[in-house]
């Protein structure tokens, strides 16, 4: 792999360790909108394999940020990879504020730290488009979270729902002869394999869609910019009925935020 960073002090490497999924991407610099130099993913059984594989070849990043839910114990593995470049490694950690976002969880540090981090890049995507405005981060993964940021960047709250494949796989250990194979998003289905797979995006988008409405109410109808992420988020996109940007990036739009953040005080 051929580096096109001038400097090894500048590059920056991000890492999302999901329930399912390690992402990483390598940037040219810690700031919002550097150049991403390489990119991967991987699955968590596979994380002891990246110093022989993805990152054998990666040049030698100055720092790095990272945000884990999985545990851990996936993150002490994730932490003997890191031993390549003999790098520090840091995680985000929600707390009751960071790079211009005010926590309103109940015990701020046990929001998630995938949601703050994301919430932390949508922030930065609403200012970066123009005027202040509410916004709704929806991740679409293992699970489903569904949450509010209003206009002066105080997160209000949210959602958590399972995903399409958590509800599939409860309703066929909990259903008597049913199967689960796979169907199609139907307006009104007509067997069972729609009517589940419709069952479980419809569920989905009505939470967003109520959580949207729950948001304008508290923003004296200003309408929200609705950001959607997540490995799943493809397969529920085509089916929300309001205006929305899917962003594949928003985590580590979110690690750049912070990380630049970090770096100014």
């Amino acid at each position: 792999m051929q580096s096109l960073v001038p400097s090894r002090l500048m590059s920056f490497l991000a890492i999302d360790i999901g329930n399912t999924r390690l992402k990483w991407a390598h940037y040219a610099s810690p700031q919002p909108g550097a150049a991403v130099l390489a990119h991967g993913a991987v699955f968590l059984e596979n994380i002891d394999e990246l110093v022989e594989t993805d990152w054998k070849q990666l040049p030698h990043p100055s720092s790095m940020l990272g945000c884990v839910v999985a545990g851990e114990h996936v993150r002490r593995r994730v932490e003997e990879q890191l031993e390549l470049w003999d790098l520090t490694p840091r995680w985000v950690v929600s707390s009751q504020h960071e790079a211009g976002l005010r926590n309103g969880y109940d015990h701020p540090a046990r929001l998630g730290a995938d949601r703050w981090v994301a919430m932390i890049g949508a922030r930065g995507h609403v200012l970066k488009r123009g005027p202040a405005r509410p916004v709704l981060v929806v991740m679409i993964g293992t699970a489903v979270t569904v949450d509010a940021v209003d206009r002066k960047g105080n997160f209000l709250g949210g959602l958590i729902l399972p995903g399409h494949g958590i509800m599939l796989r409860a309703l066929e250990s909990g259903t008597a002869g049913l199967r689960v194979p796979t169907g199609e998003v139907m307006p009104f289905p007509s067997n069972t394999s729609d009517a589940l797979t419709s069952g479980g995006t419809y569920a989905i988008t009505g939470a967003i869609e109520r959580m949207r409405r729950h948001l304008m109410e508290r923003s004296d109808g200003e309408s929200p910019l609705v950001l959607m992420t997540g490995g799943a988020g493809w397969k529920v996109a085509p089916y929300l009925d309001v205006a929305h940007d899917l962003v594949e990036s928003l985590i580590f739009d979110g690690l750049l935020q912070v990380q630049s953040h970090r770096l100014a005080l």
